[in-house]
């Protein structure tokens, strides 16, 4: 995977289980649907190619591919710029202690208390060079839409884009996905 997609997924882990993070929100597995918006495409051209090569491959080597993604709770859309879906657990605990769970990268995030059904969140990791900001919207205890700006830096370049992501509980049990690292206050 190019490492523009990586530092993506990582972004998309610390966003989405912010949002599992608020206290009224159930634990357990949930999917986070993202779809990103880069100013300069190349986010979006990342992709396009990554399915080209996936459509490319032998069946038998695009389903080894695709179990292995989704071993780590991850989906790409197989044609088109569809979305990008990740499952992520929530322990009742992580939930209990408001804390913000990432995959990769040296990061601090910080919430503001929600107010009615919405709540601020921002983040910066040093590696990679990624910051944002955005808000949540909580629908129910079982989901939540969110609208994020971030900005990193790749290869000496700016990079901004935008994500909106959807999250809906699946269940109370998160079988296979374990719990990711916490992110630092």
């Amino acid at each position: 995977m190019k490492p523009l997609l990586l530092a993506a997924g990582s972004i998309l882990i610390l966003c989405g289980a912010a949002g599992s993070a608020a206290q009224t929100l159930k634990p357990g597995l949930w999917e986070i649907s993202q779809k990103m918006q880069s100013a300069s495409g190349e986010m979006e051209n990342a992709m396009a190619d990554m399915q080209k090569q996936m459509a490319a491959m032998s069946p038998e080597q695009r389903k080894m591919m695709q179990d292995t993604m989704a071993k780590q709770g991850v989906s790409i859309g197989a044609a088109g710029p569809g979305p990008i879906t990740i499952k992520v657990c929530m322990t009742k605990d992580m939930v209990e202690r408001n804390e913000v769970a990432i995959q990769e990268g040296d990061c601090k995030a910080t919430n503001t208390p929600r107010v009615g059904n919405t709540m601020k969140i921002s983040f910066v990791c040093t590696q990679p060079p990624t910051s944002g900001e955005g808000q949540m919207t909580f629908s129910s205890p079982e989901a939540y839409a969110s609208k994020m700006t971030v900005k990193s830096a790749r290869n000496g370049k700016n990079e901004s884009m935008t994500m909106d992501m959807q999250g809906k509980w699946l269940s109370a049990e998160c079988g296979a996905i374990k719990p990711p690292p916490l992110a630092k206050k």
